[in-house]
Protein backbone atom coordinates (compact mmCIF):
# COMPACT_ATOMS: atom_id res chain seq x y z
CA UNK A 1 0.00 0.00 0.00
CA UNK A 2 1.01 3.69 -0.34
CA UNK A 3 0.49 6.18 2.26
CA UNK A 4 0.53 10.06 1.90
CA UNK A 5 3.91 12.11 2.21
CA UNK A 6 4.39 14.44 4.71
CA UNK A 7 6.52 17.69 4.04
CA UNK A 8 8.52 17.70 7.66
CA UNK A 9 9.47 21.26 7.06
CA UNK A 10 5.69 22.32 7.27
CA UNK A 11 5.41 19.78 10.47
CA UNK A 12 5.76 20.98 14.23
CA UNK A 13 5.30 17.01 15.34
CA UNK A 14 7.55 14.56 15.22
CA UNK A 15 8.07 12.60 12.39
CA UNK A 16 7.38 9.27 14.55
CA UNK A 17 4.25 10.71 15.64
CA UNK A 18 3.33 11.34 12.51
CA UNK A 19 4.14 7.79 11.16
CA UNK A 20 2.63 6.29 13.98
CA UNK A 21 -1.32 7.88 13.26
CA UNK A 22 -0.68 6.58 9.33
CA UNK A 23 -0.08 3.24 10.62
CA UNK A 24 -2.37 3.32 13.13
CA UNK A 25 -4.83 4.45 10.54
CA UNK A 26 -4.05 2.04 7.91
CA UNK A 27 -4.23 -1.08 10.74
CA UNK A 28 -7.68 -0.25 11.94
CA UNK A 29 -9.30 0.75 8.44
CA UNK A 30 -7.88 -2.72 7.65
CA UNK A 31 -6.04 -0.78 4.59
CA UNK A 32 -2.80 -3.14 6.27
CA UNK A 33 -4.53 -6.54 7.09
CA UNK A 34 -4.23 -8.55 10.23
CA UNK A 35 -1.26 -10.96 9.49
CA UNK A 36 0.89 -8.57 7.42
CA UNK A 37 4.26 -7.95 8.25
CA UNK A 38 5.56 -4.62 8.20
CA UNK A 39 9.29 -4.97 6.79
CA UNK A 40 10.87 -1.83 8.08
CA UNK A 41 12.43 -0.87 4.99
CA UNK A 42 9.68 -1.35 2.67
CA UNK A 43 7.40 1.48 5.08
CA UNK A 44 10.20 3.67 5.96
CA UNK A 45 10.38 4.26 2.29
CA UNK A 46 7.17 4.42 1.71
CA UNK A 47 6.33 6.90 4.67
CA UNK A 48 9.37 8.66 2.91
CA UNK A 49 11.25 9.03 6.81
CA UNK A 50 14.29 7.00 8.18
CA UNK A 51 13.76 3.65 9.99
CA UNK A 52 14.80 5.30 13.66
CA UNK A 53 10.92 7.12 13.69
CA UNK A 54 9.66 4.01 11.99
CA UNK A 55 10.67 2.07 15.02
CA UNK A 56 9.60 4.36 17.63
CA UNK A 57 6.06 4.56 15.93
CA UNK A 58 6.09 0.56 15.83
CA UNK A 59 6.96 0.39 19.78
CA UNK A 60 4.14 3.03 20.41
CA UNK A 61 1.55 0.72 18.08
CA UNK A 62 3.03 -2.73 19.93
CA UNK A 63 1.62 -1.33 23.18
CA UNK A 64 -1.49 -0.23 21.82
CA UNK A 65 -1.53 -3.76 20.49
CA UNK A 66 -2.26 -3.20 17.02
CA UNK A 67 0.94 -5.02 16.09
CA UNK A 68 3.57 -7.65 17.69
CA UNK A 69 6.96 -9.18 17.61
CA UNK A 70 6.48 -12.82 15.90
CA UNK A 71 9.21 -14.80 15.90
CA UNK A 72 10.94 -15.40 12.80
CA UNK A 73 8.90 -12.85 11.29
CA UNK A 74 9.41 -9.60 12.77
CA UNK A 75 6.46 -6.83 13.20
CA UNK A 76 2.81 -8.14 12.08
CA UNK A 77 -0.46 -6.58 12.83
CA UNK A 78 -2.55 -8.43 15.15
CA UNK A 79 -5.62 -9.58 14.47
CA UNK A 80 -8.67 -8.25 16.97
CA UNK A 81 -9.34 -10.56 18.94
CA UNK A 82 -12.56 -11.23 21.50
CA UNK A 83 -10.82 -10.10 24.76
CA UNK A 84 -9.96 -6.65 22.31
CA UNK A 85 -13.93 -6.16 21.44
CA UNK A 86 -15.23 -6.95 25.12
CA UNK A 87 -12.84 -4.20 26.35
CA UNK A 88 -13.46 -1.74 23.61
CA UNK A 89 -17.29 -1.60 23.90
CA UNK A 90 -16.64 -1.86 27.78
CA UNK A 91 -14.73 1.20 27.20
CA UNK A 92 -17.07 2.84 25.29
CA UNK A 93 -20.32 2.17 27.70
CA UNK A 94 -18.58 3.01 30.84
CA UNK A 95 -18.04 6.56 29.37
CA UNK A 96 -20.98 7.03 27.46
CA UNK A 97 -22.76 6.17 31.22
CA UNK A 98 -20.35 8.96 32.40
CA UNK A 99 -21.67 11.86 30.05
CA UNK A 100 -24.67 11.00 29.41
CA UNK A 101 -26.23 13.29 32.19
CA UNK A 102 -24.38 16.23 30.74
CA UNK A 103 -26.05 15.84 27.66
CA UNK A 104 -29.50 15.91 29.18
CA UNK A 105 -28.24 18.74 31.15
CA UNK A 106 -26.63 20.78 27.94
CA UNK A 107 -28.95 19.39 25.77
CA UNK A 108 -30.75 22.84 23.15
CA UNK A 109 -33.92 22.68 21.33
CA UNK A 110 -31.08 23.35 18.48
CA UNK A 111 -29.86 20.12 18.83
CA UNK A 112 -32.92 18.32 18.98
CA UNK A 113 -33.14 19.19 15.70
CA UNK A 114 -29.97 18.72 13.91
CA UNK A 115 -30.43 15.12 15.49
CA UNK A 116 -33.52 14.71 13.77
CA UNK A 117 -32.55 16.17 10.95
CA UNK A 118 -29.70 12.83 10.62
CA UNK A 119 -31.88 10.46 12.01
CA UNK A 120 -34.34 11.63 8.73
CA UNK A 121 -31.21 10.81 6.45
CA UNK A 122 -30.40 8.10 7.96
CA UNK A 123 -34.35 6.81 7.38
CA UNK A 124 -33.72 6.69 4.20
CA UNK A 125 -30.33 5.13 4.36
CA UNK A 126 -32.41 2.48 6.52
CA UNK A 127 -35.08 2.22 3.48
CA UNK A 128 -32.55 1.60 0.76
CA UNK A 129 -30.45 -0.20 2.87
CA UNK A 130 -26.87 1.42 1.98
CA UNK A 131 -25.22 0.13 5.02
CA UNK A 132 -22.18 2.16 3.64
CA UNK A 133 -23.70 5.41 3.89
CA UNK A 134 -25.78 4.25 7.10
CA UNK A 135 -22.08 4.22 8.92
CA UNK A 136 -21.10 7.07 8.23
CA UNK A 137 -24.63 8.67 9.38
CA UNK A 138 -24.45 6.09 12.62
CA UNK A 139 -21.25 7.70 13.28
CA UNK A 140 -22.30 11.46 12.68
CA UNK A 141 -25.59 10.76 15.18
CA UNK A 142 -24.00 9.48 17.60
CA UNK A 143 -20.68 12.23 17.97
CA UNK A 144 -23.44 14.68 17.37
CA UNK A 145 -24.91 13.85 20.78
CA UNK A 146 -21.58 13.27 22.73
CA UNK A 147 -20.09 16.50 22.04
CA UNK A 148 -22.99 18.00 23.49
CA UNK A 149 -21.36 17.06 26.99
CA UNK A 150 -19.15 19.19 28.11
CA UNK A 151 -16.93 17.18 29.52
CA UNK A 152 -14.02 17.64 27.77
CA UNK A 153 -11.57 14.83 28.71
CA UNK A 154 -14.16 12.08 29.04
CA UNK A 155 -14.62 12.85 25.62
CA UNK A 156 -11.12 12.72 24.47
CA UNK A 157 -11.12 9.21 25.47
CA UNK A 158 -14.20 8.38 23.84
CA UNK A 159 -12.75 9.92 20.71
CA UNK A 160 -9.41 7.64 21.11
CA UNK A 161 -11.96 4.81 20.49
CA UNK A 162 -13.02 6.20 17.41
CA UNK A 163 -11.12 4.40 14.75
CA UNK A 164 -11.44 0.81 17.03
CA UNK A 165 -15.02 1.55 16.50
CA UNK A 166 -15.12 1.92 13.05
CA UNK A 167 -13.24 -1.15 12.45
CA UNK A 168 -16.18 -2.95 13.99
CA UNK A 169 -18.74 -0.48 12.06
CA UNK A 170 -19.43 -2.95 9.18
CA UNK A 171 -20.54 -6.26 10.80
CA UNK A 172 -22.55 -3.81 13.29
CA UNK A 173 -24.37 -1.57 10.52
CA UNK A 174 -24.89 -4.32 8.99
CA UNK A 175 -26.94 -5.61 11.60
CA UNK A 176 -28.71 -2.18 12.10
CA UNK A 177 -29.83 -2.72 8.34
CA UNK A 178 -31.16 -5.99 8.78
CA UNK A 179 -32.66 -5.56 12.54
CA UNK A 180 -35.46 -2.62 12.17
CA UNK A 181 -35.74 -2.39 15.98
CA UNK A 182 -31.63 -1.07 16.29
CA UNK A 183 -32.22 1.64 13.89
CA UNK A 184 -35.44 2.55 15.94
CA UNK A 185 -33.78 2.58 19.01
CA UNK A 186 -32.20 6.50 17.53
CA UNK A 187 -35.33 7.82 17.23
CA UNK A 188 -36.24 6.59 21.06
CA UNK A 189 -32.85 8.19 22.35
CA UNK A 190 -33.75 11.34 20.65
CA UNK A 191 -36.96 11.06 22.32
CA UNK A 192 -35.70 10.53 25.62
CA UNK A 193 -33.06 13.19 25.19
CA UNK A 194 -36.17 15.96 24.38
CA UNK A 195 -37.59 14.73 27.54
CA UNK A 196 -34.50 14.89 29.90
CA UNK A 197 -35.17 11.56 30.89
CA UNK A 198 -32.38 10.36 32.02
CA UNK A 199 -32.69 6.84 33.27
CA UNK A 200 -34.16 5.51 30.68
CA UNK A 201 -32.04 7.10 28.57
CA UNK A 202 -28.76 5.09 30.02
CA UNK A 203 -30.79 1.78 30.08
CA UNK A 204 -31.34 1.93 26.18
CA UNK A 205 -27.73 3.33 25.67
CA UNK A 206 -26.58 0.51 27.57
CA UNK A 207 -29.20 -1.95 25.75
CA UNK A 208 -27.79 -0.57 22.81
CA UNK A 209 -23.88 -0.97 22.97
CA UNK A 210 -24.81 -4.08 24.52
CA UNK A 211 -26.63 -5.59 21.23
CA UNK A 212 -23.45 -4.09 19.14
CA UNK A 213 -20.87 -5.48 21.28
CA UNK A 214 -22.63 -9.31 21.25
CA UNK A 215 -22.69 -8.72 17.54
CA UNK A 216 -19.09 -8.30 17.32
CA UNK A 217 -18.69 -11.05 19.42
CA UNK A 218 -20.40 -13.10 16.90
CA UNK A 219 -18.80 -12.81 13.93
CA UNK A 220 -15.40 -13.28 15.45
CA UNK A 221 -16.58 -16.51 17.05
CA UNK A 222 -18.20 -17.40 13.71
CA UNK A 223 -14.85 -16.30 11.46
CA UNK A 224 -12.91 -18.38 13.90
CA UNK A 225 -15.03 -21.52 13.34
CA UNK A 226 -15.01 -21.29 9.98
CA UNK A 227 -10.95 -20.90 9.53
CA UNK A 228 -10.95 -23.89 11.88
CA UNK A 229 -13.06 -25.90 9.15
CA UNK A 230 -10.84 -24.67 6.33
CA UNK A 231 -7.70 -25.96 8.09
CA UNK A 232 -9.11 -29.18 8.62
Amino acid sequence: MSFQSFDTSLESRPIRDIAYEQLKHAIITGQIPAGSRIVETIYAEQLHISRTPLREALRRLERDGLVEYVLHRGVVVRAFTIEDIDEIFTIRNAMMMLILPSIVENVTDEKIRELRDILKQMDEEYERADADALAISNRLFHGTMEHISDKIRILRVIDSQEEYIKRFQATTIASVVRRNNAHQEHHEMVDLLEKRDLENLKALFHHHFEESRETCLKAVRTNRLIEIQDEQ
